[in-house]
């Protein structure tokens, strides 16, 4: 049985890495929504259809969801991108039929925040709220923990390559859930086929306390690791609230704290209970699998790289 999926936002770096593994199952075919068609490499481009438009045209979202068994939203932006354009496209399902829509979450476990505890995540709770009350559409709302390349890069302030140091905050024993942008892609693209798949999907590529990661670190690359502790979590809490009501303008001055507080504090966990064994065509990639795939010198790099080679 053939699915079409449509993905919208498809220039983007996640979206790139889903239509790569969608294109991997024979009975898929791909709709694209973007607003400018060029910015779609040519490898891809050739075995997409592609529909022009921006986030609030709803006359073109609606004809770029028709005919689609389901869409996925691959939008990465302000609130208002985040909550008015998904709302747009989930309003644009409903008047065409579409069964199911895919939310544009990929993280931690959101739905066990209030809204304003992790400001960037709250038009997550939202967008479920108001899936959740749609008659049409079904939900979809998949769980991966934080992205794996994302915690390498020098702006998340995790890693000192330079220095191979492992920089954290609270004990060190505290679990960290991630997966790389290609796993999440490929686990997205297996929820896409699988016509039953509503709801929260819990797809993790890897669990592990912060010990544990610097320890396979060093077991894969060689190198002995550096572990600097810089306070405990209520030091990290403390200091991110007082950035961000300092200089609230100074966004990437906090944003990233608080990204690791809910990492690290614990309430956010996508496990340990995992619908990983749901999809046994995909192989879930754990942070020391990921360092026996990037050589050591592109780890800070591999965010920016991601989506390139599609």
């Amino acid at each position: 049985m053939s699915t079409t999926v449509g993905i919208a936002g498809i220039t983007g770096k996640f979206a790139r890495e889903l239509a790569a593994a969608l294109l991997k199952y024979p009975n898929v075919t791909i709709k694209g929504y973007c607003r400018d068609p060029s910015k779609v490499p040519q490898s891809l481009s050739s075995k997409v259809s592609l529909v022009k438009g921006d986030a609030f045209d709803a006359p073109a979202i609606r004809s770029f969801a028709a005919g689609c068994d389901v869409v996925v939203c691959c939008y990465l932006g302000d609130n208002k991108l985040m909550i008015d354009g998904q709302k747009l496209l989930i309003d644009a399902c409903a008047a065409e039929g579409i069964p199911r829509y895919v939310a544009s979450d990929w993280c931690l476990d959101y739905t066990k925040l209030e809204l304003g505890r992790l400001f960037p995540k709250d038009p997550m709770i939202h967008i479920k709220a108001y899936l959740d009350a749609q008659d049409k559409v079904k939900g979809v709302h998949i769980l991966v923990g934080m992205f794996t390349d994302v915690f390498f890069s020098p702006a998340f302030g995790t890693f000192d390559s330079a220095s191979a140091t492992f920089k954290y905050w609270g004990t060190g024993d505290e679990i960290w859930e991630g997966s790389t942008y290609q796993n999440a892609a490929e686990h997205t693209a297996a929820v896409c086929v699988d016509k039953d798949a509503v709801g929260v999907l819990r797809l993790v590529g890897g669990r592990a306390t912060f010990r544990e990661i610097a320890e396979s670190f060093g077991k894969v690359y060689g190198v002995k690791p550096k572990l600097e502790c810089q306070g405990s979590l209520d030091d990290l809490f403390k200091r991110m609230h007082e950035l961000r009501k300092t200089n609230p303008q100074n966004f990437f001055a906090y944003l990233f704290l608080f990204f690791q507080y809910y990492m690290a504090e614990g309430s956010t966990m996508v496990g340990p209970e995992l619908d990983n064994d749901r999809y046994p065509q995909v192989k879930p990639v754990s942070f020391e699998d990921y360092f026996k795939a990037v050589p050591r010198e592109k780890l800070v790099g591999a965010y920016s790289n991601v989506g390139r080679d599609v």
